[in-house]
């Protein structure tokens, strides 16, 4: 499942510049609906929203309300856009409820499960005020079809999403409405957001704000080290590694920042050097925040890892185990393959006439 998943993970690139820090925050929708038979529990359509990639709602067709996930969002469920938000949950689920047997017509299916999903937002850089929106839409995992906010039309390279493109750029109202919103409403609630987080955050307990806790970690010996810093906040942070005292850029991998449940931050710094090379010089990760510097020196002692060595004669009896057990699934399976009769094929999913619709 390429495509479409990887478009819902944007890349962002960043300028090593001395003393220059730039956060590109995110605020995204993702709706998702199935079709066909699935396990008992599973909804039919769910709605997620996330703020940094902190969950901040929910909704889906069982529980059929929007339930707040972050404190700070509480305070907020009980107004009037609260409410408005379910509301447009509870038309999208129909929505897509007709929307999925339509798309699977034009791809000749018949039965099975598919999902079909809509992940919209808008991104916002901190320092440099650039911002955009994205409105993408997957069908099975892949992409599906897409607004292009430049040209303000929407495109597909698939050739069943045609006709759902055609019909959505013929609507010019909608096209205008969304551009507006991703120009200009969508940031500042965004915006809006983020200070009702940092307000939350900042009425905890003051150890919230105490130095971050930085520390080397290592998968197993052989494996590149990282510079874990984390219960970081505000989440600007400079992690550097130096090489015998010097700023050394080479072989290192710059992480994300990324959010902690309790509204810190974290941030990772890898260093893709063989332990005989680190083990020549001094290398140090210094890590710089809010005027306080920490610094680890890189020492096998420092390391802290999960890595234990394997036992080869305790390894060589889970191999033979489980030899053994393959052999009698497979033993079972063909006995009750030439004693049970074969069941029904799963019967055809309803083929509806209903329209493509964005409907929001």
């Amino acid at each position: 499942m390429h495509g479409f998943l990887f478009a819902m993970k944007f890349i962002i690139l960043f300028i090593l510049i001395p003393l220059v820090y730039s956060e590109i925050h995110r605020f995204i929708t993702t709706y998702t609906g199935i079709n066909g038979q699935t396990t008992e529990g599973t909804p039919e359509f769910s709605a997620v929203t996330t703020l940094d990639d902190q969950q901040i709602d929910y909704y889906d067709s069982i529980i059929k309300k929007m339930i707040p996930k972050q404190n700070w969002t509480k305070k907020i469920a009980s107004t009037k856009m609260w409410t408005e938000d379910t509301e447009i949950r509870e038309q999208v689920q129909q929505i897509y409820r007709d929307n999925i047997p339509v798309i699977m017509q034009r791809f000749t299916q018949t039965h099975g499960v598919h999902t079909y999903q809509r992940m919209y937002g808008c991104e916002w850089d901190d320092k440099t005020g650039y911002s955009h929106g994205f409105d993408q839409y997957g069908y099975d995992g892949e992409d599906f079809i897409s607004l292009d906010l430049k040209e303000n039309r929407y495109i597909t390279s698939v050739q069943q999403a045609s006709p759902t493109a055609m019909k959505w750029n013929n609507d010019k109202k909608q096209l205008e409405f969304l551009k507006q919103y991703y120009d200009h409403e969508c940031v500042e609630w965004l915006k809006e957001l983020l200070k009702l987080r940092k307000a939350d955050l900042e009425r905890k307990a003051p150890e919230c704000f105490s130095a971050p806790e930085v520390s080397l970690i290592q998968k197993n010996p052989s494996s590149p080290v990282v510079c874990h810093a984390t219960g970081l906040y505000p989440s600007r942070v400079s992690i550097t590694w130096l090489r015998n005292g010097v700023n050394h850029y080479e072989d290192v991998d710059q992480g994300e920042t990324r959010i902690n449940e309790d509204g810190t931050f974290q941030k990772n710094h890898t260093l893709n050097i063989p332990p005989d090379d680190w083990k020549k010089d001094q290398f140090t990760c210094e890590v710089e925040h809010q005027g306080k510097t920490i610094q680890k020196i890189l020492t096998e002692d420092e390391i802290k890892s999960n890595y234990r060595p394997t036992n080869p004669y305790l390894t060589l009896v889970c191999v033979i185990g489980g030899v053994f057990l393959i052999v009698l699934v497979i033993g079972a399976v063909l006995c009750i393959k030439f004693k049970k009769p074969e069941h029904e094929p799963i019967p055809s999913e309803s083929e509806g006439q209903n329209v493509i619709d964005k409907g929001e």
